[in-house]
């Protein structure tokens, strides 16, 4: 019998877990339309139709886009991307971990 596989809900569920208790890291509110992880109020992590998005430095988003690991963040799907959030590709699920923790620290330092 195969395995289930492993939606993007169930690993975003897996990030909160990794995250929650961590120091000023909280889940809640509605944030562009999705729930997402704060550290001290602000949005660092999200899954948006079944897509991570976190905020990181622009250079960084630049690069990541450059490198086909993802796109601009538009939450509003009018073409006002945003500069500082990435939507990971969906062939990216293996750095949804070291990306979000990379977010945290990244707002983390500006609250």
């Amino acid at each position: 019998m195969s395995q289930p596989a492993i939606t993007p809900e169930d690993r975003y569920a897996a990030l909160v877990d990794e995250f929650l208790g961590q120091p000023g890291v909280l889940q809640g509110g509605q944030g562009f339309g999705s729930q997402g992880l704060k550290v001290h109020g602000k949005i660092f992590a999200m899954l948006v139709r079944g897509r991570l998005v976190v905020k990181l430095p622009k250079a960084q988003v630049d690069a990541l886009v450059a490198a086909g690991d993802g796109t601009r963040f538009d939450p509003r799907n009018d073409g006002r991307l945003m500069k500082e959030w990435l939507v990971l590709d969906p062939t990216t699920q293996d750095r949804w971990l070291s990306l979000a923790r990379e977010a945290l620290a990244f707002v983390g330092a500006q609250a």
